[in-house]
């Protein structure tokens, strides 16, 4: 479903698939040492069968989780335009932020191991107030470069008034 509050006339870029498989890598960890400390926990102090009980359970919010996973991935969007760029995410609660070129005091690519391993970074732009400032996740790092270095030339240009 399209946003509502987005404008129409822009050309919006999708960010990598591959940003799920990250997440989904993420979660899967999480879960299996939630899972073993929940099961040896609760084995050990009130009886195996609600351990084993507690990661059915965890097991069942998993599930629904990679599902969420895959949604949210396929909701992060961005766009160049001639004064700003626009980033909107989210599934329930969508979320579009403009940064205007002249704002962004400087701009991040960062990636961590997981991300590394799948080929993928987050472009960070910074702006002095908080409330403006805005990530796009899940990027190839040959885009994340060169969108850090677009974004640095346009915010330096219009910083400077030309």
């Amino acid at each position: 479903m399209d946003d509502l509050f987005a404008p129409s006339d822009v050309s919006w870029t999708p960010v990598s698939p591959k940003l799920a498989s990250v997440r989904r890598v993420s979660a899967a960890v999480m879960f299996g040492l939630v899972a073993i400390v929940a099961l040896v926990a609760l084995g050990l102090t009130i009886g195996w069968v609600y351990g084993v009980l507690a990661v059915v359970v965890l097991g069942a919010g998993f599930a629904w989780s990679w599902v969420l996973i895959g949604r949210n991935q396929r909701s992060w969007k961005y766009a160049e335009r001639e004064d700003e760029l626009l980033v909107s995410h989210g599934i329930m609660f969508r979320e579009l932020v403009v940064v205007p070129y002249g704002r962004m005091q400087f701009v991040d690519v960062a990636a961590g191991p997981l991300e590394r391993a799948y080929g993928i970074a987050t472009v960070e732009l910074h702006t002095a107030t908080p409330a403006t400032d805005a990530k796009i996740p899940g990027l190839h790092p040959d885009e994340a470069s060169r969108l850090r270095d677009r974004l640095s030339a346009l915010g330096q240009a219009q910083a400077w008034g030309l």
